[in-house]
């Protein structure tokens, strides 16, 4: 019988952090003709993040609602390269993959619509960083809300943070936003107060759709959230999931689940029912999520594991209250 030889401990670390080093890292590409950031893993795309304007395509020209915009993903792509988001869909076009827009902003006592992209717009103002790294790319950026697309009234900053995958293929994007008045009387609301708004997905997966979502009742500690699309991409062969999760230390945590699955949508709303949320000059409000793209759907066991991983205590920047928002 051949003899067992023991590795040592340290040589197994060593090892397993040379395969780890040896994997493809993670890059961020930033095309000034184009105005997207796309972010890779190796020779796999990831994501792209619409830094600059996207004009309207020939396909949707002279449409409602058909707007040049900017400050989304699209392309978001599966484990397989598959594209996961719509942008410029034909029924609504002005839905972009994932963007976090609201269709009631207030200002000097009127309501525009920055989530149709009706008088108050979104736009490029500083590129601050897009890099790769080992184990993931982070993007920053700088966006103006524009009153009449003239006057900023918001500043905002997005930072997206792009997991490299994991062995299952598996991978998770980390998603905060910071939005602080630049003028004094600004809020924030959903459609009609009570239907959505917030961080938005407009996906591809319609094929063997089903949408499911938790929110754990009021008295559980820690209170536990979350939701997930799962589907047949467009040209894609297998489903695959989008979870999303809400950081617990979000203002009006948890949101409501809204789906309209016949056009592949899925939010958790931000701010709550039969409010509005005044933005501060002071103080930003701030909002995290994260994405998890997988093959196949996930447990009720894997969601709880995974929000519990989202959700573990660590350093975090300072949040608006609710209460300072009213």
């Amino acid at each position: 019988m051949p003899q067992l030889r023991l590795v040592p401990a340290g040589l197994l670390a060593l090892l397993a952090a040379s395969a780890s080093a040896a994997a493809p890292s993670m890059s961020a590409r930033y095309d000034k003709q184009t105005g997207r950031v796309d972010v890779a893993q190796g020779a796999a795309s990831v994501l792209g993040y619409q830094y600059g304007t996207v004009p309207v395509p020939a396909a949707v020209k002279g449409r409602k609602y058909a707007e040049a915009r900017s400050d989304y993903i699209h392309p978001l792509y599966g484990p397989g390269g598959e594209v996961l988001t719509a942008d410029y869909p034909g029924d609504h076009p002005h839905h972009r993959g994932v963007y976090w827009a609201w269709p009631e902003v207030y200002y000097k006592g009127e309501k525009r619509d920055i989530h149709a992209l009706q008088g108050v717009f979104a736009r490029p103002s500083k590129l601050i960083r897009a890099e790769g790294g080992r184990a993931q790319a982070t993007i920053e950026a700088e966006s103006i809300w524009k009153w009449s697309d003239a006057e900023p009234i918001v500043r905002e900053r997005a930072i997206l943070r792009a997991h490299r995958a994991g062995a299952d293929g598996g991978r998770r994007i980390d998603l905060e936003f910071r939005f602080t008045a630049l003028v004094d009387g600004v809020a924030i609301a959903r459609r009609g107060q009570t239907l959505y708004g917030g961080l938005n997905l407009r996906s591809t997966l319609h094929a063997g759709q089903r949408i499911a979502h938790h929110t754990d009742p009021p008295t559980r500690r820690p209170r536990r959230s979350w939701g997930q699309i799962v589907g047949v991409p467009a040209g894609g062969k297998d489903p695959v999931a989008i979870v999303i999760l809400e950081h617990a230390g979000n203002p009006d945590y948890p949101g409501e689940w809204i789906q309209y699955p016949k056009i592949a949508w899925l939010q958790p709303t931000f701010p709550a029912k039969g409010t509005k949320f005044a933005l501060s000059k002071s103080r930003p409000l701030v909002l995290g999520y994260r994405l998890w793209i997988r093959r196949g759907a996930a447990t009720d066991a894997q969601l709880a594991a995974e929000w519990g991983r989202y959700n573990a205590p660590a350093p975090r920047p300072a949040k608006a209250s609710a209460e300072a928002g009213r």
